[in-house]
């Protein structure tokens, strides 16, 4: 999915068209796209049975921190 400047999805609201969200996992060394519904799934799933539930895999740290401040923007917590 492509969004326009304003944050419009340029009318795109069929679910096949969601981003994917990348997760990292340093200890296994592997990268992947998971659909934006699937990622707290995805995420827990890997890390219970790789890691004993321990939380390595995420969300990769750069797409997390640039949503996070889109989040923020969007609810007036970064205005002056």
């Amino acid at each position: 999915m492509v969004l326009s400047p304003g944050g419009d999805t340029g009318g795109m609201s069929d679910e096949s068209e969601l981003p994917e969200i990348p997760i990292v996992c340093p200890e296994c060394g592997t990268r992947s796209r998971v659909p934006f519904p699937d990622v707290e799934e995805a995420v827990a799933g890997h890390n219970e049975r790789l890691h004993d539930g321990d939380g390595v895999a995420a969300v990769d740290p750069d797409v997390f921190d640039h949503l996070a401040d889109h989040v923020a923007a969007d609810l007036g917590l970064l205005e002056e």
